[in-house]
């Protein structure tokens, strides 16, 4: 169950998506806290200078694997403004992290992108769950699906529009 204290940590994902698409990237923002609550490690995209697989979920996960035990992990939660891709659930996993809470799915990323007249993305939208069996996760978030939508929008916007039209 989302909680004041998830919706604090969603937040800040959504601020860092804002920080990403200020800076000329996609706008997804993630958010590492430990089982006691300590805000521990964040990010936001940074595929614009070439390297797609730049997410801030999988920095998280290489983060939790080189600074937590494996019971840390276990404890910690990732707060993600999108549910992760297939690379960044396996990393999860594989790193076996706690739980998930995102704000909005992949299935609304999907529509939203299709109804702007995007490239779809070049790897299948799969739920969290399909990569990682087991995995607890939580989302998305009703509260937050306009803002990240709108996000994706402006990005969307910015990428078809010509030089100082965005």
């Amino acid at each position: 169950m989302i909680d004041a204290n998830d919706m604090k940590h969603l937040e800040r994902c959504v601020a860092l998506a804002e920080q990403a698409l200020e800076t000329g990237d996609e706008p997804f923002g993630s958010v590492l806290v430990s089982g006691a609550g300590e805000v521990l490690a964040e990010d936001h995209n940074r595929v614009a200078g070439g390297d797609s697989t730049q997410h801030p979920e999988f920095y998280l996960a290489r983060w939790a694997a080189q600074h937590l035990t494996p019971e840390e992990r276990a404890r910690a939660t990732v707060y993600t403004s999108g549910e992760h891709c297939p690379m960044c659930a396996a990393a999860h996993g594989w790193v076996r992290l706690g739980r998930i809470v995102y704000a909005s799915s992949s299935q609304q990323l999907v529509s939203w992108l299709e109804a702007m007249g995007a490239d779809p993305a070049p790897v299948a939208p799969l739920p969290i769950q399909t990569v990682v069996p087991g995995a607890w996760v939580e989302g998305p978030v009703p509260e937050l699906a306009e803002r990240i939508r709108d996000l994706h929008q402006r990005r969307h916007h910015a990428s078809r529009s010509g030089p100082g039209e965005a």
